[in-house]
């Protein structure tokens, strides 16, 4: 069995999509997964499975048939996400204040190339085919490139985490 950690975007966020933390668990284990574990309310998990495919699909599925409304969901190994984490390019200072935007598949090049020549003030990013590494000298609240910016340029689904988040998330994955 493989160890994942699957990120789901946008839930408890402002009021809406409200899912519990203890339902979300209940919900991958009836989908057959073992050793679950939720992290914080913004709706991360661990869990093992036999199977590769499919993980993102399925799970987002059982979400609108339970709940009634479709959340993206992004699925990675937890050794995918620590390499993630020990590739980012920028400096130890910038590291750990680093936002991740993690894809869901790698977005095309052209779009990739496009991208690259962007830039705001104060905003520094560097995309790679599995992560967008972001840098706000002035904060997220205010940031231009967010996850909608770069789901719109690179054309994939992508989710955002901290540093400390996912740090954690590899550190309970074991």
């Amino acid at each position: 069995m493989e160890i994942y950690i699957a990120l789901l975007r946008g839930i408890n966020v402002g009021g809406h999509k409200k899912l519990k933390m203890s339902d979300l668990k209940l919900l991958f284990e009836g989908l057959g997964f073992k050793d679950v574990v939720t992290y914080i309310q913004s709706g991360n998990v661990i869990f093992s499975a036999a199977e590769e495919k499919g993980l993102s699909e399925k799970i987002s599925n059982e979400i609108t048939n339970k709940f009634g409304w479709e959340v993206p969901v992004l699925v990675k190994t937890a050794d995918a996400i620590a390499k993630i984490l020990a590739d980012c390019p920028f400096e130890e200072t910038k590291k750990t204040e680093a936002y991740y935007m993690l894809l869901a598949s790698p977005p095309k090049k052209e779009l990739m190339v496009a991208v690259r020549e962007i830039n705001y003030p104060n905003e520094e990013f560097v995309l790679t085919q599995d992560c967008v590494y972001i840098y706000f000298g002035n904060g997220y609240g205010r940031a231009k490139l967010n996850s909608n910016f770069f789901e719109k340029k690179l054309k994939v689904a992508a989710t955002t985490r901290n540093y400390r988040t996912l740090a954690k998330l590899v550190e309970l994955a074991g």
